[in-house]
């Protein structure tokens, strides 16, 4: 470890939260909101994708600047960022896809090639891809570049397996969770924790977006029809929940440390 790290170390504790069960539950959910809130502001709400994409831009630029400045992991400020990075995602993929007229065979290729680019940077510099130490800035850059890639990238395969390649949104949320539930069974069985991780990372967002599509569209499109609105207020809703029990218990323990 360089003495840059150690140094940053010493006044940075890891910036990202343990991985468990409630982590990807949020992670899922907010990947569909990011489907189905992106879509209820462009369309139900009638903002308009120019005007929906300058708003969530600036507020996810707010949001990762508060990130960026906090010297540790605080929960309402990472998710925040991360739903924001979600619609965010969404919207650059809409972009090129219904307003530059990029097909998704192309978009999801260039989105591939963009975060291996990352990846690779991102290890010949720090010598490591692990969540576990993200506690420098440098790091944390990397982290969150790549992160609104493995959106934008995740958005444009969902896309495509659901529209492109007419998997339909049930059987396109089937095949991403199969492919999920494969990865984490590598992991168990003794596969690469990094790798598998950010596999699954990867994959929970088309998984997301077929979900949010399942749930929103019409039913004579194949889906549920509850609509944008309420699936994103349902599954906001639980976000939230989720966060401010972290939030809490992270409130929680920093007393205890500091009373120790």
């Amino acid at each position: 470890m360089n003495k840059l790290t150690m140094s940053s170390a010493s006044n940075w504790l890891n910036k990202v939260p343990e991985v468990t069960l409630s982590f990807w539950i949020i992670k899922i959910m907010s990947t569909t909101v990011g489907e189905t809130g992106a879509d209820y502001l462009a369309v139900n709400a009638g903002f308009g994708q120019g005007v929906t994409r300058t708003v969530m831009g600036v507020l996810l630029l707010v949001a990762l600047l508060m990130q960026l400045r906090t010297r540790r992991y605080t929960p309402w400020i990472y998710w925040l960022t991360v739903v924001l990075v979600s619609v965010v995602g969404t919207l650059i993929t809409d972009l090129l896809t219904d307003g530059l007229g990029v097909s998704l065979y192309a978009s999801t290729a260039a989105f591939a090639v963009a975060l291996a680019g990352i990846f690779a940077l991102w290890f010949w510099v720090e010598r490591s891809l692990s969540i576990h130490a993200i506690c420098t800035r440098r790091r944390e850059l990397f982290y969150w570049a790549a992160i609104l890639c493995t959106f934008a990238l995740g958005t444009a395969a969902g896309d495509l397996a659901t529209e492109a390649l007419g998997l339909g949104f049930t059987w396109g949320a089937v095949s991403f969770g199969t492919l999920i539930a494969i990865t984490f069974m590598a992991w168990r069985m003794g596969g690469n924790a990094v790798l598998t991780f950010w596999i699954a990372y990867i994959l929970t967002r088309p998984f997301g977006a077929a979900l949010g599509d399942l749930l929103t569209q019409a039913r004579i499109y194949g889906g549920f029809g509850m609509g944008a609105m309420w699936t994103s207020a349902l599954f906001l809703s639980v976000i939230v929940i989720l966060v401010a029990v972290a939030q809490f218990s992270f409130g929680r323990s920093m007393s205890t440390t500091a009373v120790e």
